[in-house]
């Protein structure tokens, strides 16, 4: 599948994903896979956060996207967000590809793909199935080099600790 440009605000985008990297950065301090994510409604107003914390919530489905959409849910009280974004720095795995589908997520923008879980261009493209009755807008590769280094230096930590 290949992602959109049309109509992307690269500077914007940009600033979004530096917050979603803020979220990363919390999960890597917890001790998580760092993967955080943003949601931003139609007026660019952020509506929710979070970041990986199944360790931490002895919950499977707390990952960074999920835990941003039931945050932005709870706000605007509707399990559907038509006309928002959803920022994440690594892509998506099926599960919350899933989910963002069933919000009706408008435009995700992740940063770096994920090649042993990506849902979206990587390991599945989930959002080119024509059989979805949600059509998702789909961009990758923003601060994709900062998204990946804060995965490569958690696994990296995480190799030494179990190497000892």
């Amino acid at each position: 599948m290949k992602v959109s440009r049309s109509g992307f605000d690269t500077v914007l985008a940009e600033s979004y994903m530096a917050l979603a990297l803020e979220e990363a950065r919390k999960a890597l301090a917890a001790g998580e896979v760092p993967i955080g994510a943003v949601l931003v409604g139609p007026d660019g107003e952020l509506w929710g956060r979070g970041y990986n914390q199944p360790i931490k919530l002895a919950d499977p489905t707390a990952h960074a996207e999920i835990l941003a959409l039931r945050e932005a849910a709870a706000k605007v009280r509707n399990y559907r967000l038509p006309g928002t974004t959803l920022y994440v720095t690594i892509e998506p795995c099926l599960m919350c590809l899933g989910a963002i589908i069933q919000a009706r997520v408008q435009r995700l923008v992740f940063g770096a793909p994920d090649p042993k879980a990506g849902a979206c261009i990587s390991l599945y493209q989930i959002p080119a199935d024509p059989r979805l009755n949600h059509r998702l807008e789909v961009q990758g590769g923003v601060r994709e080099a900062e998204c990946r280094a804060l995965m490569q230096e958690f696994f990296r930590e995480r190799r030494k600790e179990t190497n000892l």
